[in-house]
């Protein structure tokens, strides 16, 4: 059994600078996550050791310190606003490709267009991307483009985690559906995201069976995996090292490995100590344990 670990994989700056300017906030004073800070259960375990509380953004009386964070995944302008009028003070993490999202979002509808995002409505991005524009209608496959009303222009944007393909198929249909609009799409999906994605391609070519690390509320995750399983490969997702079955790669020879955007190194390494043990564990002991393995798989008449 061959390892592969994908060329761009795991954490992204975003996080990092996340994680950074919160412990940064945690040795000045008592603080309030408003959120996950990021969809990883290793990092949430790791905040709360340093006392780190958590309250909801769309509720900040929820906030038991004077000190509050913004996640990664940003906030309507309007409840920064509504946080500030309330007293609190602000560390601000929203990662800097979501802000340009958000940019990308006012921008079009400031030059007239109707706003449209492509993402999942209940995630928090999506829900920070729409909450100053309440007129926006959000798509996420084929289905939902019916939802989008008939209108002159149409702007598009995207939840910074989108596979661009998925994206770029649903702005074609929206073309189709409409087509004498003008519709203007914005590519905002990251390119950490774009990174991973392209990594994977690269693995599913060699690899029969991939294992995908982050946590289970992770979109990039989910679609890193739902890529993989796309390609024909044995997919399993995992949140840390103690998650892996050995029967899980009885039959694999090619083990690929990547990483969602919110995945610490630590947990990549420890998968990867771990399956080299599983594969240590089931390589044959001795030629005629290979032997008599090879036996079996013959077919008897």
């Amino acid at each position: 059994m061959n390892i592969h670990l994908a060329r761009h994989h795991g954490m992204c700056f975003g996080v990092r600078d996340a994680l950074r300017a919160t412990h940064d906030a945690a040795k000045k004073a008592p603080v309030t996550i408003l959120g996950q800070l990021v969809h990883n259960p290793v990092v949430d375990r790791h905040l709360r050791a340093l006392g780190v509380q958590t309250g909801d953004l769309s509720h900040p009386e929820s906030a038991a310190t004077r000190d509050v964070v913004i996640t990664a995944h940003g906030a309507a302008n309007a409840q920064r606003e509504a946080l500030n009028r309330a007293g609190f003070r602000v560390t601000d993490t929203t990662c800097p490709l979501v802000r340009k999202a958000h940019d990308a979002l006012t921008a079009l509808v400031e030059a007239g267009y109707f706003p449209v995002v492509i993402g999942q409505a209940s995630h928090v991005e999506v829900r920070g991307l729409t909450g100053d524009f309440p007129q926006a209608v959000v798509i996420l496959d084929e289905a939902d483009i019916a939802g989008v009303p008939f209108h002159p222009h149409i702007g598009v944007i995207s939840q910074t985690t989108q596979p661009v393909m998925g994206a770029l198929h649903l702005v074609d249909l929206l073309k189709r559906r409409h087509p004498r609009a003008t519709i203007r799409f914005a590519d905002t999906i990251c390119h950490p995201t774009k990174q991973r994605q392209q990594s994977l391609e690269e693995l599913c070519a060699r690899c029969d069976t991939i294992v995908v690390i982050g946590g289970r509320n992770s979109n990039n995750t989910r679609q890193l995996a739902a890529t993989a399983a796309r390609h024909g490969c044995a997919v399993y997702q995992v949140e840390g090292a103690e998650d892996l079955q050995p029967v899980w790669f009885r039959r694999s020879e090619n083990v690929g490995v990547t990483a969602g955007t919110s995945t610490l190194d630590e947990s990549v390494r420890a998968v990867l100590d771990r399956l080299q043990v599983i594969a240590a564990e089931t390589k044959p002991k001795s030629l005629w344990s290979a032997l008599f393995s090879k036996a079996e798989s013959i077919p008897h008449h």
